[in-house]
């Protein structure tokens, strides 16, 4: 990360302007990529760390001002006892070892998710980081960690009905903003891109009422070999498309 944007950025053709502000990834096919070169699927899940860094490390070149990974479903609890240790591990460790950079790349990190089950070693280095990094103005990474669109939603009408009984909001004061100042990205701009890696069709209760308008971009490459080519590829994709958000399409007159 400490390569300079002005001279990587330079030779992309897409101008900020039409860049994505905020990108969503969802990085799934770890398990299959190490299954596939007969290794244990934590390898995929090691492999996989070195695309995150990768991609932060592309987006803050590119000047991406947002960018969500999807570390840690709520479902992923369901997988075997070894297999999450292992991740969170992975997770603490990253969140660790990457400090200096993210200092010296002007990097913000935040964290959404539910904190139950998050073993309480991982939540301090966890909070060190995004304390550290919290007066850092460039690209915001944000960590999906124990994450479900469904629980977030239902975080945020619990919320939003306790104001309710308390006198502090009137229903009919409950608007789409009202809503999004309620969910654990509020603040943040909704996704423009979201990337989902192994060719998979679906959302995975990922941001459900972020990605509402979000452009798709699937490719059939597994997360561990996810690179920058990739990424520039999605960005330019996303250039090209016509963005109506319900409405028409504006032709020149």
């Amino acid at each position: 990360m400490k390569s300079s944007p002005a001279k990587s950025d330079s030779h992309f053709e897409v101008p900020p302007e039409k860049r994505p502000r905020h990108i969503a990834a969802i990085m799934d096919g770890n398990g299959r990529w190490a299954q596939r070169r007969g290794l244990p699927r934590i390898e995929g899940h090691r492999h996989g760390v070195a695309a995150v860094r990768r991609t932060v490390e592309e987006c803050v070149r590119l000047g991406i001002e947002y960018l969500t990974l999807y570390c840690l479903s709520s479902e992923n609890w369901k997988r075997p006892k070894g297999e999450l240790e292992f991740l969170l591990r992975l997770l603490e460790q990253y969140i660790v070892e990457e400090r200096q950079t993210f200092l010296e790349n002007n990097v913000r990190v935040v964290v959404i998710g539910k904190r139950e089950g998050i073993p309480s070693q991982v939540q301090r280095e966890i909070d060190k980081t995004i304390e550290m990094t919290a007066d850092q103005t460039g690209l915001c990474l944000c960590l999906a960690v124990n994450y479900g669109g469904r629980a977030e939603i239902l975080d945020a009408v619990r919320a939003i009905a306790t104001k309710v009984a308390e006198g502090q909001l009137s229903p009919k004061d409950i608007d789409e903003a009202t809503f999004s100042a309620h969910l654990y990205t509020a603040g943040m701009p909704d996704p423009d891109l979201l990337i989902r890696t192994a060719g998979e069709l679906r959302v995975s209760n990922f941001l459900l009422w972020q990605i509402s308008y979000a452009e798709l971009w699937v490719t059939d490459v597994c997360w561990p070999d996810f690179d920058e080519n990739l990424l520039r590829q999605a960005i330019r994709d996303y250039a090209r498309r016509v963005r109506r958000f319900g409405g028409l399409a504006v032709t020149p007159s």
